[in-house]
C-alpha cells in the first residue's frame, strides 16, 4: 500500500513539473503575437509563484477540510484547465487571469506532500519523488519545441500539456475512493520502516521536538539562514528555466526551437541528477549532496559567463541542472531531522513559500534589469544567485553545527 501511494505522489509531482517549464520556452514567440514587452514574462511569472505562495500558505487549512487526496485532485484540475486557457487565450490579459489559478493549483499540495515524505520516507524517496516533478519539467520544453519548428506553434503546445495534465487528473479521481484507505495503510507501513531503520535519527529529531516544542518556528536556531538557501535556490533554477532560452536566442545566437531543446535539457539534468542522487543518499549524507550540488551548479554558472564556444555555455547549461538535482529535496529532508516534527510542518510550508518567493521575485528582477541593459548579464546574476545560496546553507551548518546529520 505504501508503494502505490508513492506512486500516486510521484503522478502528482509529473503533474506539478509540466506547466512549469513552458513559459520561459513558448516566450520568445509568443511576446511577438501578443505585442507584449520582453520583461513581460517576468510579470506572469510573478502572478504563477504568487498564486502559489498565497496556496501553500494556506495547506494546512485545506488538508484540514478537504484531505491529501481531494486537494491533490483540484490542484491537477485546477492547473489543467489553466494551461487549456492559455492555448486558447486572445489576449495578454487573459494570460495574467489565467496565471492566478495555474498558480493556485501547483501549491497547496506541493508542501503538505514534501513534509509527508520528509516524515515517513527516507532520503531516497524525497530524490526520486523531485526526480519525477523533472520527468514533467522535462518533457514541458520537449512537448513545446516539437510545436515550435512545425506550423502549430506554441498554442497546440500548450494544448498537448493540457491534455496530459487532464490524463493525470482522471488518475486521480479514479483513485479518489482509495486514497484514504492507502494513506492509513501507508502511515502503519512507513511507522514499520522507520522504526526498523531509522531508530538513530528518530532520536536525533525527539530531541529537536523536546528543545524546540515551545519556540516560535521563525526563532528556532538556523532557521532563518535555511530559509535564504531556499529562496536563493528556487531564484537559481526558475531564472535559468525563464530567461535560459531567451539567452541562448539572443545571445548566442540559436533558434527558438533549439533554444527550446537546451533548455529541456537543462531541466533533464535535475531529472536524471535527482534520480541518481537517490541511491547516493543510501551511502552519502544531505549535507554533503547539498554543498556538492552547490559547486557543481556554480561551475555550469561560470561556464556560461566566460566568454567561451556556445558549446560549452550549452554543457554549462546541464551542469547547472546536475548541480540544482540534489540541493532542493536535500534540504526539504533535513527538515524534521533538523528542526523536529513537532515544527516541521509549520517550517515545511515557510520554506516552501520563502522558495516560492525566490521564484517570483528574482526572475523578474532579472527580467526588469535585462529590459535596461541587455540579457548577457543572466549569467552573473546566477553567478550571484548561486553564491548567495551556498553562504546561507553554509551559515546554517555553522549555526546547527550542534546538531548530527544522519546518513539516509
Amino acid at each position: 500500500m505504501a508503494t502505490f501511494f508513492l506512486l500516486i505522489i510521484y503522478l502528482a509531482f509529473i503533474s506539478l513539473g509540466l506547466p512549469d517549464s513552458l513559459l520561459g520556452v513558448a516566450w520568445p514567440i509568443m511576446h511577438k503575437e501578443y505585442g507584449a514587452s520582453f520583461e513581460t514574462a517576468g510579470l506572469l511569472s510573478m502572478i504563477i509563484a504568487g498564486g502559489t505562495i498565497v496556496s501553500s500558505s494556506m495547506s494546512g487549512l485545506m488538508l484540514k477540510w478537504l484531505g491529501t487526496g481531494k486537494v491533490t485532485f483540484i490542484s491537477s484540475l485546477m492547473t489543467a484547465a489553466a494551461l487549456l486557457g492559455f492555448a486558447y487565450a486572445p489576449s495578454l490579459m487573459w494570460l495574467i487571469v489565467l496565471a492566478i489559478p495555474l498558480g493556485l493549483g501547483a501549491g497547496a499540495v506541493d508542501a503538505a506532500l514534501n513534509n509527508y515524505v520528509a516524515l515517513h520516507y527516507k532520503a531516497h524517496h524525497m530524490s526520486w519523488l523531485h526526480s519525477f516533478w523533472g520527468v514533467g519539467a522535462t518533457l514541458g520544453p520537449i512537448i513545446m519545441s516539437y510545436h515550435l519548428v512545425g506550423e502549430s506553434g506554441w498554442r497546440d503546445g500548450y494544448f498537448t500539456i493540457a491534455m496530459i495534465q487532464f490524463a493525470l487528473v482522471i488518475i486521480l479521481l479514479l483513485t479518489l475512493p482509495l486514497w484514504k484507505r492507502v494513506v492509513h495503510k501507508a502511515n502503519d507501513e512507513s511507522a514499520t520502516d522507520t522504526t526498523a531503520n531509522h531508530n538513530e535519527t528518530d532520536a536525533t529529531i525527539s530531541t529537536h521536538d523536546a528543545q524546540n516544542k515551545k519556540v516560535s518556528p521563525l526563532k528556532m536556531k538556523g532557521v532563518k539562514a535555511t530559509l535564504l538557501a531556499f529562496l536563493f535556490y528556487c531564484g537559481t533554477e526558475a531564472t535559468m528555466g525563464l530567461w535560459g532560452s531567451s539567452f541562448l536566442v539572443n545571445v548566442k545566437g540559436l533558434p527558438a526551437s533549439v533554444a527550446a531543446q537546451w533548455v529541456s535539457m537543462y531541466y533533464a539534468g535535475i531529472t536524471v541528477g535527482r534520480f541518481i542522487t537517490g541511491f547516493i543518499t543510501l551511502k552519502v549524507s544531505n549535507k554533503i549532496l547539498i554543498r556538492s550540488g552547490q559547486f557543481i551548479a556554480l561551475t555550469g554558472a561560470l561556464m556560461l559567463l566566460l566568454p567561451l564556444p556556445t558549446t560549452f555555455s550549452l554543457i554549462g547549461f546541464i551542469m547547472v541542472g546536475l548541480g540544482c538535482a540534489p540541493i532542493y529535496p536535500c534540504m526539504l529532508h533535513e527538515t524534521p531531522v533538523r528542526f523536529g516534527k513537532e515544527q516541521s510542518q509549520h517550517l515545511m510550508g515557510y520554506q516552501m513559500a520563502v522558495a516560492y518567493t525566490g521564484a517570483t521575485l528574482l526572475p523578474p528582477l532579472l527580467g526588469w534589469a535585462a529590459s535596461l541593459t541587455t540579457i548577457a548579464i543572466m549569467p552573473y546574476v546566477v553567478v550571484f544567485f548561486i553564491i548567495a545560496m551556498l553562504f546561507g546553507s553554509e551559515r546554517g551548518n555553522a549555526v546547527l553545527k550542534g546538531i548530527k546529520y544522519q546518513v539516509k
